[in-house]
């Protein structure tokens, strides 16, 4: 009787895998088309990548957005908006994210660098420029501007990487089976997105990569990067090189008199972390500690508190206009002392 039951439960099990299967793949053929870029494709090294200047080209130097890992250009919708009057602005995705292509090239800090330096060249844009790195964009910029050091005019971090974020912040080890489990999750959710089923389950609910405090018509963009397994890829691609990039991003420790702004994001979910085993007061304050070394990397830095987490910190307008004053607070130091 029970291997009759067992039999007849994987029986329906299997039925129901194979018809969600089915539904993900219709999805995927019979669903909706991803938008159209906002910005334009340009090739480099074979790879196209999506580039998005806004902003009229002046004598001011021209901020170039380093997003997070998987962070596409939407998410900076606010600070576009807040500095593209009186700047020029460049968001872009890095291979694999957004609408960019993706690369087969090892994800390591250096080839991120010069990937953007290749695309900024290609698209047009010229030097000098004012770095924002969010998130994993922290340690881009700094191995971008040791690289090109001539054509970086000051660096702003928006709640970026420590390099000793293992060490410090309770980020995993890569032999931990903490990282080891990330990247399998996100293989089996690349896996699922391109049997559309990611997708399919989407289109159900609201976006499930929406930036709270963006524009609908911004969020809705953001399903476009569940139609398929691409994004998710790429983020793991990245991930897999993340201790490598935390390494290398540490070696560039020290910027002379580089102007830096560092904005840091002080609103936290102290439940979920004290769910977790860790003290959420604790780690704010190192959280604080360890962003105010990115000021100390310069003669020239300062430090900001913001009222957001590690997201809304820029996708509320709010938000968003603390750090785009204050850039444009910084660039009109920065004449006023040329």
């Amino acid at each position: 009787m029970l291997k009759k039951i067992l039999k007849k439960t994987f029986k329906y099990i299997g039925i129901l895998i194979s018809l969600i299967v089915l539904a993900g793949l219709a999805f995927r053929a019979f669903g909706p088309e991803a938008h159209p870029p906002m910005g334009k494709l340009v090739n480099v090294n074979g790879i196209d990548l999506h580039i998005h200047p806004t902003g009229i080209e002046n004598d001011k130097p021209t901020v170039i957005i380093e997003g997070g890992a998987s962070s596409s250009t939407e998410y900076y919708h606010w600070l576009s908006e807040g500095l593209k009057d009186s700047l020029r602005v460049v968001r872009y995705d890095r291979a694999g994210n957004g609408y960019s292509e993706q690369s087969d090239v090892t994800r390591s800090a250096e080839t991120i660098a010069r990937e953007l330096h290749q695309l900024l060249e290609k698209a047009g844009e010229s030097p000098p420029y004012i770095l924002a790195g969010h998130s994993m964009g922290g340690p881009y910029i700094r191995v971008f501007a040791e690289l090109y050091p001539d054509e970086v005019e000051a660096l702003v971090f928006i709640d970026a990487t420590h390099p000793e974020q293992v060490e410090r912040l309770n980020a995993a080890k890569k032999s931990s089976f903490r990282f080891k489990t990330t990247l399998f999750l996100l293989g089996t959710a690349s896996f699922l997105a391109d049997l559309g089923i990611v997708g399919l389950f989407e289109s159900f609910s609201g976006p499930l990569l929406a930036g709270d405090g963006l524009p609908d018509e911004i969020n809705a963009r953001t399903r476009d990067f569940l139609l398929n397994g691409k994004r998710t890829r790429a983020y793991k691609n990245e991930i897999e090189s993340y201790h490598s990039a935390l390494e290398r991003g540490g070696k560039t420790d020290d910027f002379g008199t580089l102007p830096i702004r560092v904005f840091t994001a002080i609103a936290i979910d102290k439940e979920a972390y004290r769910k977790n085993g860790i003290d959420p007061d604790k780690f704010l304050n190192e959280t604080i500690a360890a962003q105010k070394e990115f000021a100390q990397l310069s003669t020239n830095g300062k430090q900001f508190f913001v009222d957001g987490n590690h997201q809304t910190i820029f996708t509320k307008k709010e938000n968003a206009d603390i750090i785009t004053k204050e850039i444009i607070r910084l660039i009109a130091e920065m004449q006023s002392d040329n």
